[in-house]
């Protein structure tokens, strides 16, 4: 059954387990994930690489066909599908399965796609296309966002992050998040630190560094430090950036002290955390405990009333603090 990405919510159908999201707008394909199907569904997720499944394809339908005491609904993802999962997920669509949804994640697929046929063809299952972004879909996105997280910018800082993305919904978002770390320090923010904090090219760009240091990734820090040293105009962005970062990884590691499903934990984060931030968020997680987290928050609260005091020896006490944590 075919419908467009804008009816998926009202069409959306809970006696249809099969859902086939393809094409380009990958950003789009997570939002109606995150934003429809994921809470109109089971909260038990499992997450799959499509060479996963070839390769293990019993444990897979077994996973299916067998019910749990504890996990009576499934909700099962599968990234980066191409024609090769076709057989697999023919035979399960035509045996009979129960509280279990499959969401197949996929690129472009041709016309004469066997699994875009499959789909399109068959009453029990769904599938919606998901087209290029453009500058109106991309605007009105800013805008939500901003109203959603209460940040305000201007109408030109919104034009220089739409020409950012280049039509790719899954850039604006990332260079969103970035705003939203800033934003809940202050929830009106300049031109000049937005250009500053979603530079990706040139001058070194603020987030990946703050990420590596906390990653404590030595190596890649230094290289940022030496190519493009520090900012002094930088600074203060540098510090709000680690400590909303911090308090994420806060939140996070409390979290799992009382669940202990890192997967489930960041799938279900807000705001989403993406599959390319995933390992990184999950190496800085493994090298920090909650306690060095508070301690490294409470430093960086002090190093900012430091810099502010002392703005002539900033630069030095930033680069400190930076190289004392890798």
């Amino acid at each position: 059954m075919i419908i467009k990405s804008f009816e998926l919510q009202k069409k959306i159908n809970k006696d249809i387990n099969f859902y086939l999201l393809y094409g380009v707008n990958s950003g789009l394909i997570e939002e109606s994930i995150e934003n429809i199907l994921k809470p109109t569904f089971s909260k038990n997720v499992y997450n799959f690489e499509e060479l996963q499944i070839i390769k293990k394809s019993d444990e897979f339908k077994e996973l299916i066909y067998n019910k749990s005491f504890f996990e009576e609904e499934k909700l099962l993802i599968i990234n980066r599908a191409t024609e090769k999962i076709f057989p697999i997920i023919n035979e399960i669509i035509n045996t009979k399965i129960d509280k279990v949804k499959i969401i197949i994640k996929a690129n472009i697929l041709e016309k004469k796609s066997k699994l875009r046929n499959l789909f399109e063809k068959n009453k029990k299952t769904i599938i919606v296309a998901y087209y290029e972004d453009n500058y109106r879909t991309l605007l009105n996105f800013i805008e939500n966002f901003l109203v959603k997280e209460r940040i305000r910018i201007s109408k030109e800082s919104i034009n220089e992050l739409i020409n950012k993305s280049m039509g790719d919904r899954l850039n604006l978002i990332n260079e969103l998040n970035k705003i939203s770390l800033i934003g809940h320090e202050n929830k009106q923010i300049n031109n000049e630190t937005i250009s500053k904090l979603t530079n990706s090219s040139g001058e070194y760009n603020i987030s990946e560094l703050v990420d590596q240091c906390l990653a404590k990734n030595k190596r890649q820090t230094m290289h940022i430090l030496n190519e493009n040293g520090v900012n002094d105009e930088n600074n203060l962005i540098i510090i709000k950036t680690f400590l909303s970062k911090l308090k994420r990884l806060k939140k996070i590691k409390t979290e799992l002290e009382k669940f202990n499903n890192i997967e489930s934990i960041l799938n279900s984060y807000k705001p989403l955390i993406f599959w390319k931030e995933k390992d990184l968020i999950k190496k800085q997680l493994s090298c920090w405990k909650l306690n060095q987290i508070k301690s490294s928050m409470q430093k960086i609260n002090n190093l900012e009333w430091e810099c502010k005091k002392y703005p002539q020896i900033s630069k030095g006490l930033l680069q400190n603090y930076i190289i004392e944590n890798i």
